[in-house]
């Protein structure tokens, strides 16, 4: 996100709310900008100007409930008391510099004041609030003060930030420049909430109709800024909170991302902001498929098909569309039998053998190599839902075509992430070596990283493969492991490091089948 447009430009002509710029004396803009010129800089905070600060905004604001009370039809009369608080709140910026205060901030009584402000009758001083808070909470601020900002997000949330900012978003209209900023501002301000305090996430889809504005603003079909936004701040709630994921299946969020999608299937995003939004689009969409009954909803709104259609245009959202289905198809067989039925392997198989459509803004190498695990994945996540019939047997004969040629790929993929795997264990032995401990937990994550879990997914379809007992296939497998001086033994050493270390994340009964399976593989070797 571009810095110069989450500040808004208090210079700029400010539009007050309609009674006060209906009334004769409207603010003047050179006005305006002599009074913030005006404004003494301060170079350093201390607690002596925090109080200052604080007590002045106290009483700019204690005047402007006054008049707003007293002459309530007369907006003339109350203008003058906005302006002195807009200019207040102006002030009040500089705490930013010194986020050691944030404590002192809380402790003077202040915060809910500045909350109360998001709900101004004035847009314009509940933007002042926004831009406030927003700078307050700003990561470059609040980096290397944890604690002081855990006690400002605390005391923001505590006083009903999370509420009253969703609820501003709803009055905002992104056809008025300024408060079109402030949209933007407000979902940074979220972001930034989130950043110190992650439980905000769940809290602001539990307490706010934010889920729903945000839905709201995916569907408009023209790019922006905010949209782009949205979408990453979608993606943020989404990625760690089942909750989450469940409320906004309940709410037609999976067709809502398919429709957003849908909109890339046979063309690419104009920019590299609007590149950035579909891949949030597609992060949020596979994060909604984590929960099983939106899976359920993916398949009913023919979500499968649609991938397959982004995969044949062979467009810029062609790897998404594969991660997608991949997550669609964990551990959900019906996704994987309306794939087969709606003749998805061959798609599947011609990016499975490389056959990947690279462009200019694809990075060749690391691209190719994300996509190459992922229709490992998919492959596998294939043969894990597909256990028998003719679907079965379809999926099978794909590795007796053409000469076994997918059996060559698959054992290529398999000599060459073993390779790279044996390389790191090699210098993993070699750290030890040399007296720097390291456990064993993160020894094997080094290696999942390195490679090994497609290796090991490589492993499975071997063993699928192998238990189905084609002669041709098996004798194929055998030939290419002897080729390169292995025998079985190194698959099943493989997938036994797979099964000890299957964990237990989707149950106790999960793991056992899923340990249960790999054990027959084992035999079956």
């Amino acid at each position: 996100m571009e810095a110069s447009t989450t500040t808004r430009n208090h210079s700029s002509k400010r539009k007050f709310n309609d009674t006060v710029s209906s009334s004769p004396n409207d603010i003047d803009l050179s006005l305006l900008e002599a009074i913030e010129k005006s404004q003494p800089t301060i170079d350093a905070v201390d607690n002596r100007t925090l109080k200052k600060l604080v007590l002045s905004f106290e009483r700019r604001l204690k005047e402007n409930i006054e008049a707003r009370l007293k002459y309530p039809n007369q907006p003339e009369r109350f203008a003058d008391s906005e302006l002195e608080l807009h200019e207040e709140l102006h002030k009040l910026k500089v705490l930013a510099g010194a986020p050691e205060l944030y404590p002192d901030l809380v402790n003077l009584n202040v915060v809910p004041s500045i909350v109360d402000l998001l709900n101004h009758d004035n847009t314009d001083i509940a933007i002042d609030a926004v831009t406030l808070i927003q700078d307050l909470t700003d990561e470059d601020v609040l980096d290397e003060n944890d604690e002081p900002a855990k006690v400002l997000v605390d005391a923001l949330v505590d006083n009903s930030a999370l509420e009253l900012l969703v609820q501003n978003l709803h009055r905002l209209s992104e056809k008025d420049a300024d408060e079109n900023v402030a949209v933007y501002n407000t979902l940074a301000t979220i972001e930034n909430l989130i950043e110190v305090k992650p439980a905000v996430a769940e809290m602001v889809c539990e307490k706010t109709k934010l889920l729903k504005w945000l839905l709201g603003k995916i569907k408009v079909r023209e790019f922006d800024s905010n949209k782009q936004y949205a979408s990453e701040i979608l993606a943020i709630l989404l990625q760690s909170s089942t909750a989450n994921q469940k409320k906004l299946g309940q709410m037609n969020g999976v067709d809502v991302m398919l429709q957003a999608v849908a909109m890339y299937k046979s063309k690419d995003p104009k920019s590299s902001d609007e590149e950035e939004m579909v891949e949030n689009l597609f992060d949020c969409l596979c994060c909604l498929l984590m929960p099983l009954e939106n899976k359920e909803r993916f398949v009913k709104a023919e979500g499968v098909e649609l991938m397959i259609i982004i995969m044949k245009q062979k467009k810029l959202a062609y790897a998404s569309a594969i991660r997608a289905l991949d997550f669609a198809m964990t551990n959900y067989p019906p996704a994987c039998e309306r794939f087969v039925d709606v003749l998805g392997l061959k798609t599947a198989f011609a990016a499975f053998m490389g056959k990947i459509p690279i462009s200019k803004k694809n990075k060749k190498e690391r691209y190719q190599e994300e996509l190459e695990e992922r229709i490992v994945s998919l492959v596998a996540s294939l043969f894990g839902g597909i256990l028998r019939g003719s679907r079965r047997e379809r999926l099978l004969s794909k590795f007796v075509e053409n000469e076994c040629e997918k059996i060559d790929r698959l054992m290529e993929l398999y000599i060459r992430y073993s390779d790279r795997v044996k390389a790191e264990t090699e210098r993993l032995d070699q750290i030890e070596f040399d007296d720097l401990e390291m456990d064993e937990d993160e020894k094997y994550n080094r290696k999942l990283e390195s490679g090994l879990y497609t290796l090991q997914l490589v492993a499975v379809i071997l063993g699928h493969i192998w238990c189905s007992e084609h002669s041709q296939m098996r004798g194929r497998i055998e030939l290419l492991l002897k080729q390169n001086k292995l025998s079985k033994q190194h698959v099943k050493d493989i997938l036994q490091e797979y099964h000890d270390n299957i964990g237990d994340l989707d149950g106790p009964e999960e793991k056992e089948r899923a340990q249960t399976k790999i054990q027959k593989f084992l035999m079956a070797l």
